[in-house]
This record gives structure tokens, C-alpha cells and sequence, in this order.
């Protein structure tokens, strides 16, 4: 039947039965357009050039797989029983009561070109257990009809497009909790697809390290899981990280004078710290890129991750390249010798390091939203990806990787938290009548009274409390911005700790003077409290964020003084917590 929007196509099974079955007669009925149209036949994946109704009978038969109207088609079918739909490839109908009057309404028909059918026919295919988002193949679609120079339809007709194209596809949605996406389930990109070398290139730099039978297994796995979703979220939120960012070189393993494990040879060792050096390589390309999920798969490629519990050997296969250079067996033996782990936590470290620095160069700057929630919900995903990775390894080199990844992700937390505070401190100090209230509220504080019930735990000296809070009420009158209150905070710990410089009483004088400092700051506010003060709201939030700001800088002060990475003196204390460092047994 002809609407205003195009020409429809209708089939019925010569029978009348509810289905065609292949070889089944079918009477088709075709009004041919004009020369040089051509016709998509829903269900079959064929277009024919200058239809006629023999033409697509043939097709019809031959496939057996014309669109049943009670089928899920994707709302294509007429849904009368015994009727079946075939669409013109110019125009390729919605479902329900139109206007045409013939009781097979199509009121909302989806435009599709010829080229934009016989595009998605060449570049996907319906498989079993894979999936797509919805969303990569919207960005594919808009970039074909920009190099086509096509008018594109939005998201929702281009999904009717895509199940009349590709019949029976389901939709489920993936991804971890707070990340997840809408999928199609059952369909892929082609292998011979050139959207393939355009993921990619999305991914080369994570890619160049690994060999070559992970790369094909990762298009595979990107396919799959629809990890490989382009995005111009990567250009637009660079601008915020240091991609600049190198991995400094990793020492040798130092053995210490004991000789390796039974089985282990010098060449074995070599090969395991070039691993793990292009392992580590992979893992700072993809953050770069902000590619976040590719991180568990780099940790199940290194760690020859297998569901089984031996390893059975179509895993091993997968993994061919890695054994040829490093067997499985030799890598379980090196994760139970003292020197490797000891190794492997120092490189886990200067890494994880590295990735904060790049993510959070500036941790007073202002980072967008969208992306400082990306990587919370990272750092909440990390332990039980590397965990899970890690199912068939040594639970000596299991504990040493989790504590150093359970430190990156306590860092990465605290760090956007800090900054969080920081642009909601702005807000406040950059407003003049805020700040004259919070002057007025904070002469009104019996700073001799707080002195006072201080001392008796703190012990600090009156003179500089005294001078700490002429100094506080000074600057917050000349109204500082955010960076010189920093500046100012930072200036504090260097006068209160110069004493203790070069001396190994430097790490414990410096949380000391944390607690003081918290004590300190909370019974000014526990004064502000009582007396109800005005500026009691703003005053919270300064105190919330120095004391974060004074825990950053004493824990880089800390780290500086004992010649190590803010993320392995976090992952020291972390390890003293659980009780999980098997390198260090006498630090309890």
C-alpha cells in the first residue's frame, strides 16, 4: 500500500499458515517504483536492485525469513496474522494505526537511504552472546552520514531502522552499577568492517605493547562488552589531565643475594619485568584516554585470567604470545618470590603515582562533574576487578597488588573529594558580605577559653596559637582567594615542622601536628555553635576543606621526608591496618 511517505511491500504465505518455512510458496504483491530503486526485504539481510514481484518472491522463499506480524520485529509489522512486511529501502516503516486506510497504519515511517542500509548490511552482523551500545552505534551512524552527506534521523528512529534491518534484536542494559548502558544484544561489527580499525585507533596506544594475539582477543572482548564506545568526551576533558605524564623507569629486581626459585631461570626473570613494564605502559595509555573498563581487561590479559581454576589450555591458547615469553607456571613461581613482590609493589606505586598526578594535576583546579564522577566510580570498581583478575595467582602477590591498588583508590577518592570542597569554598570566599560575617562571628570566639581546654591535650605553645589566629584573621580580611589561602596553609606546616627537619621524628611530628590542628579546628566550630553564629554554614565548609588540604600536605611532606610516593606511604598504613603486607612483618 502507497502513503504519502513511500511504498510498502506485503507478503502472505500462499497457505495461510503463520509463518513461511523455507521453500514455502508466498504470494508477493509489488507495486515497482521508479528505475534504479531498490528495495530492502526485512528479515532476509538482501536488497534487491529494481524490484519486481518475482524478483522478491525468490528472495523471500530462498530465505524462508520474511517478518511474521505477531513477531518481535521491532514494531515494523503490520501485525495482522498471516501478513508479512518487506520495506522499501527509501522508507522503512513504524507500527500502528496510520492513515492510509488500508488498516496497516505506518504513522511515523523511518526516512533510510539505500547507501545507509546497505551500510549497516556491510558493517554489522547478528551473532550469539555479543553486544553493542546503543550509543557507538549512533556515533558510527553520524559519522557515516557526514562523510555520505546525508541528513541523519535521531536516535530514535535510527534504533526502528536498526531492528528492521536486523530482525529480533534485543536490548539489555550493561555495565557496572551508576555506569551502565543500554545495549543491543546480538549484534557486532563485521571482521572485515572498517569500524573496527577506527576502535582501533581509539586504542593504539593502549595496544602497542601488547602482543599481537591480546590485540585481536581485546577487539573481541571491546565488541563484546561495549567498552569501545567512541566519545568526544576523551578531546573535551583532556584539558584537565597532564597526558604529558611519562612512567619513569623501574628499577631491577634486587635479589638480595637468594637465589631463585627451583625451576626459575635469570632469562625468566628478565622477561617477567619487561612484562610487567609494558603491562604498566598499557595501563597509563588507556587512562590517558580515560578508558577506564580497559583497565580489567589489561589485568586479566597480564594475569592470564581464566574462569577454571587450572587453567585449561583453549585459555592458555588465547594467551599463546605470553606463554612463549613467560609460561604460566613460571609467572605463579616468581609471585610467590620475595624479590619480585618487593619489586612489583615499588613499580605499582611509581605507576599508580603517575595516574594520580595525570587524573588530578591540580587538586584546587576545577574539574567538571561528569568527569570527577568517572573517576570516583573507578576507584570503587578497582579492588574487586583486580581481585577477580587475580582468581588463579599466588595469594602472596594477590595481597601486595590489592594494598597498592586499595591506596590508589583511597588517594583517587580523597582527592576529588578535596577538590569537591574546594570549588564549593570558592563560592564563599570570593563573597564579600560572607566573609565580614564570618570576621564578625570569628571576634566573637573566646579564642583564650579554647586555648585553654586545648592545651591539656594538644600542649601547643600560646605564642603560636596566638599567632596562627592573628594570622587566619588577617587573611581571611584581605579576602584571599582559594590559591593563596593554600599557600597560607602550606606556609603553616612548613614553620610548624622546620624543627624536625631532616630528622627521623619527621613522619611522627607531622600527624601529630594533624590531630592538634583538627582538634584545634573543631573547637572553634564547636564555639561557633554555641553562640549560633551567622556564618556557621561557611565556616564548616572552610574547616572541612583545610583539614583535608592540611592531610594532602602533610602526607606528600611525609612521603618527601622518607624519599617514597604519596601512594606507598598511604599503602604502608593501609597494609599496617589489615594486617596484609607480608613484606614488612615486623611494622605491627
Amino acid at each position: 500500500p502507497a502513503t504519502s511517505a513511500g511504498q510498502y511491500y506485503e507478503t502472505t504465505p500462499a497457505s495461510g499458515s503463520e509463518a513461511a518455512s523455507p521453500g514455502t510458496p508466498l504470494t508477493v504483491s509489488v507495486t515497482t517504483g521508479t528505475p534504479g530503486v531498490s528495495m530492502f526485504v526485512a528479515g532476509t539481510g538482501q536488497i534487491v536492485a529494481n524490484p519486481t514481484t518475482a524478483a522478491v518472491t525468490a528472495v523471500v522463499a530462498a530465505t524462508g525469513t520474511a517478518s511474521n506480524g505477531s513477531g518481535d520485529s521491532g514494531g515494523e509489522a503490520n501485525g495482522s496474522s498471516g501478513s508479512y512486511v518487506i520495506q522499501g529501502s527509501y522508507m522503512l516503516a513504524g507500527s500502528g494505526t496510520g492513515s492510509s486506510g488500508n488498516g496497516h497504519g505506518y504513522p511515523h515511517p523511518t526516512r533510510a537511504s539505500p547507501a545507509t542500509v546497505q551500510w549497516l548490511l556491510d558493517n554489522y552482523e547478528t551473532a550469539e552472546g555479543v553486544s553493542l551500545p546503543r550509543s557507538t552505534l549512533y556515533c558510527h551512524y553520524l559519522l557515516h552520514c557526514q562523510e555520505q552527506k546525508l541528513e541523519p534521523v535521531n536516535a530514535a528512529s535510527f534504533g526502528k531502522l536498526i531492528r528492521s534491518v536486523f530482525m529480533g534484536l534485543r536490548t539489555r542494559r550493561l555495565g557496572t552499577r551508576g555506569n551502565s548502558k543500554y545495549h543491543y544484544y546480538g549484534l557486532r561489527i563485521k571482521a572485515s568492517s572498517s569500524l573496527l580499525r577506527l576502535m582501533e585507533d581509539q586504542q593504539h596506544l593502549a595496544m602497542r605493547q601488547q602482543p599481537f594475539s591480546q590485540k585481536q582477543r581485546w577487539i573481541h572482548q571491546q565488541q563484546s562488552s561495549g567498552l569501545s564506545d567512541i566519545s568526544t568526551q576523551v578531546q573535551q576533558y583532556q584539558q584537565f589531565l597532564d597526558a604529558s605524564r611519562a612512567l619513569p623507569e623501574f628499577p631491577d629486581v634486587d635479589l638480595q643475594g637468594r637465589a631463585l626459585p627451583e625451576g626459575i631461570e635469570l632469562e625468566h626473570l628478565k622477561n617477567f619485568q619487561l612484562l610487567y613494564r609494558e603491562h604498566c605502559e598499557a595501563i597509563l595509555d588507556v587512562m590517558v584516554n580515560l578508558q577506564f573498563p580497559l583497565v580489567e581487561t589489561l589485568w586479566k590479559t597480564f594475569w592470564r585470567f581464566s574462569e577454571s581454576q587450572t587453567g585449561d589450555s583453549a585459555t592458555l591458547a588465547v594467551h599463546d604470545e605470553s606463554e612463549k615469553r613467560l609460561p604460566k607456571s613460571c609467572l605463579v613461581l616468581l609471585c610467590k618470590y620475595d624479590p619480585v613482590l618487593r619489586w612489583s609493589r615499588d613499580c605499582d606505586n611509581t605507576l599508580y603515582q603517575g595516574l594520580v598526578e595525570m587524573l588530578i594535576p591540580d587538586v584546587l583546579r576545577p574539574i567538571p562533574s561528569a568527569l570527577t564522577q568517572a573517576i570516583r566510580n573507578f576507584a570503587k570498581s578497582l579492588e574487586s576487578w583486580l581481585t577477580n583478575a587475580m582468581m588463579n595467582i599466588p595469594e602472596e602477590m594477590v595481597r601486595v597488588k590489592v594494598t597498592s591498588a586499595s591506596a590508589f583508590a583511597q588517594t583517587l577518592r580523597r582527592y576529588t573529594s578535596l577538590n569537591h570542597l574546594a570549588q564549593a569554598a570558592r563560592a564563599v570566599l570570593q563573597n564579600t558580605a560572607q566573609i565580614n560575617q564570618m570576621l564578625s562571628d570569628l571576634n566573637r570566639v573566646d579564642f583564650a577559653n579554647v586555648q585553654e581546654q586545648a592545651s591539656w591535650v594538644c600542649r601547643c605553645e600560646d605564642r603560636v596559637v596566638q599567632r596562627l589566629e592573628q594570622d587566619f584573621k588577617l587573611t581571611l580580611q584581605q579576602q584571599n582567594s582559594l590559591e593563596q589561602w593554600a599557600a597560607w596553609l602550606d606556609g603553616v606546616v612548613s614553620q610548624v615542622l622546620k624543627p624536625y627537619q631532616s630528622s627521623s621524628a619527621f613522619p611522627k611530628a607531622a600527624k601529630l601536628f594533624l590531630l592538634k590542628w583538627s582538634f584545634y579546628s573543631s573547637m572553634v566550630i564547636r564555639d561557633l555553635t554555641l553562640r549560633s553564629a551567622a556564618s556557621f554554614g561557611s565556616f564548616h565548609l572552610i574547616r572541612l576543606l583545610y583539614d583535608e588540604y592540611m592531610y594532602y600536605l602533610i602526607e606528600h611532606r611525609v612521603a618527601q621526608a622518607k624519599g617514597e610516593t604519596p601512594i606507598a606511604v598511604m599503602g604502608e598504613f593501609a597494609s599496617l591496618g589489615r594486617s596484609l603486607n607480608p613484606l614488612d612483618p615486623d611494622k605491627g
